[in-house]
């Protein structure tokens, strides 16, 4: 290439130029465009120079990759240019890229997509000025269990149609996920927007889809994280939004994500992985609470209860990490483990006295061990294991174990009947008490919940429930267990009433295995 104009022009008829530009305008453009490029080159001490140039509009575009080099010192006022034409693979690249943030069901941005768009808007909005809304559908699983992933698709592609006919102009719709979508949403009225926006999602798809001669109607469960509170990260956004979510599923509202929340699911995550390593290792150990019998004073049975300190010493409640271990599912090890070690322990302390203990231990049994777990072979090798009868074993279990799947249920308590162990109803009358179902399970005894037994002596509408529970057991022949006894004007009032026993802090708080031993020589001798 010349510096001078004539030779421009004489460059532009070579026929080699004119392969590649389709006429003189062209190669004028990537002279006037570049210029300063190619008289850096031609002044400075560089050899070459290499620049991408688009040229034509932006929807027939062609793409090159430019080279300037310098001909030779002794034609200093001149330049080869080469130039790639990568057309082709910019577009297939493009495309490539362009399926890959899409879904392809609903032609939807995809998580990835997304996250990309976010980004974008995060960088180009000042202030945060917009939100993401998380959208999850509910029992979307049902219909595809029941009528086959070709009708859930059909629903998804619905969904998305009626979802975007209820937004806004600008905002963007898309599918993140199996039954998930997101908006990403502008907001002009701060929060009040995206709360609109919610009702109107709500609003559209409260009328039922009509599919494969079925009327099907879809709920959701929407969360809202707003722009400012991702720092410019488009994913930490979506995590938010799914956050709120999923606290939507439990409020049944709309929940815009919350900080101080999202502080709780953390501290939650660390106790659930603490708590694995501490089952794994065996980091728990049992206490033993005694349960007195209210006519003589003796001890009748321990509850065996589970207590865990961390790493540093520190005791951690059962109200944190229970709720945990049922949530994340490391109730059923949890539930294993104490099934093994009260067993185990019946069978030391008989081993210490040399004799029979004369007590039993009622171990608690969770809803989710009951339908996910083999309980009635794992107690029957638990007390062959070591020696123990079925009759010294109590399984205490909740109305809502019960309810859940009440036939397994019923096959689960038969089978803990049939080894010798006795069964007792938990917290009872908090629940859904179905008396129907009660009267054909195999229960021993029903443990009055201690919100009945406190200030019981003040409150003559709890007097009349309890005594209302104790009829009912002397009918079905069962005997009962009042906890959260704490003075011994209630003791002898539910005594009194004809309650069979009686466990609270009037008689001990849960000791340690050979505490309790002492405890129980010094109160049956």
């Amino acid at each position: 290439m010349f510096r001078n104009s004539d030779a421009l022009s004489a460059t532009a008829r070579n026929p080699l130029f004119q392969h590649v530009f389709s006429d003189e305008a062209r190669l004028g453009s990537l002279l006037d465009s570049q210029r300063h490029r190619f008289d850096r080159l031609l002044d400075g001490a560089r050899a070459f120079e290499r620049f991408d140039w688009q040229t034509g509009d932006p929807v027939d575009s062609r793409h090159y990759e430019v080279t300037l080099s310098r001909m030779g010192p002794d034609i200093a006022d001149r330049c080869l240019v080469t130039l790639l034409d990568r057309t082709a693979e910019l577009r297939t690249e493009r495309s490539l890229r362009r399926e890959m943030m899409t879904d392809s069901l609903t032609g939807l941005p995809n998580r990835a997509g997304f996250a990309d768009l976010l980004d974008e808007r995060a960088l180009s909005e000042a202030g945060g000025r917009f939100a993401v809304l998380g959208l999850n559908l509910d029992r979307f699983s049902r219909v595809n269990a029941c009528m086959g992933g070709i009708v859930g698709d059909e629903l998804l592609i619905s969904v998305a149609r009626r979802l975007k006919g209820a937004l806004r102009a600008g905002d963007v719709l898309a599918r993140t996920g199996g039954d998930e979508f997101a908006i990403l949403m502008r907001l002009d009225d701060g929060p009040a927007d995206a709360m609109r926006v919610a009702g109107r999602i709500e609003s559209a798809l409260s009328t039922p889809f009509r599919l494969s001669d079925f009327d099907i109607r879809v709920a959701c469960s929407i969360g809202i994280a707003m722009g400012d509170m991702g720092d410019g990260d488009g994913e930490t956004l979506i995590r938010y939004a799914q956050f709120a979510v999923k606290r939507s599923k439990k409020t049944g509202s709309t929940e815009i994500y919350a900080p101080s929340a999202f502080d709780v699911v953390r501290t939650e995550f660390s106790i659930e992985t603490a708590l694995r390593r501490a089952i794994d290792h065996g980091g728990l150990t049992l206490a033993f609470q005694p349960i007195c019998d209210l006519a003589t004073g003796r001890i009748r049975s321990f509850e065996a209860l589970a207590r865990w300190s961390d790493d540093e010493g520190r005791p951690i409640s059962p109200a944190d990490f229970i709720p945990v271990a049922e949530e994340s599912g490391l109730i059923v090890p949890l539930g294993r483990w104490a099934i093994d070690e009260a067993v185990r322990q019946i069978a030391e302390w008989d081993s210490t006295l040399g004799r029979d203990a004369g007590v039993n231990v009622a171990v608690n049994l969770s809803a989710i061990q009951i339908h996910r777990d083999e309980v009635v072979p794992l107690v029957g090798q638990a007390l062959s294991q070591h020696g123990v009868q079925g009759n010294r074993l109590t399984i205490e279990l909740t109305e809502s174990a019960i309810i859940t799947d009440p036939d397994r249920a019923i096959d689960t308590l038969d089978g803990l009947k049939s080894l010798g162990a006795s069964l007792a109803m938990d917290d009872f009358g908090t629940g859904y008490s179905n008396l129907a179902y009660l009267q054909r399970l195999p229960i021993d005894t029903l443990k009055i919940d201690r919100s009945f037994i406190t200030d019981m002596l003040t409150d003559r509408d709890k007097v009349a429930i309890v005594r209302a529970i104790l009829s009912l057991a002397q009918t079905l022949n069962m005997t009962t267990t009042a906890e959260g006894i704490e003075n011994r004007e209630v003791e002898q009032t539910l005594a009194a009433l004809g309650c069979t026993m009686g466990q609270g802090y009037y008689y001990s708080r849960p000791l340690p295995p050979a505490d309790a031993l002492s405890f129980l020589r010094s109160r049956n001798n």
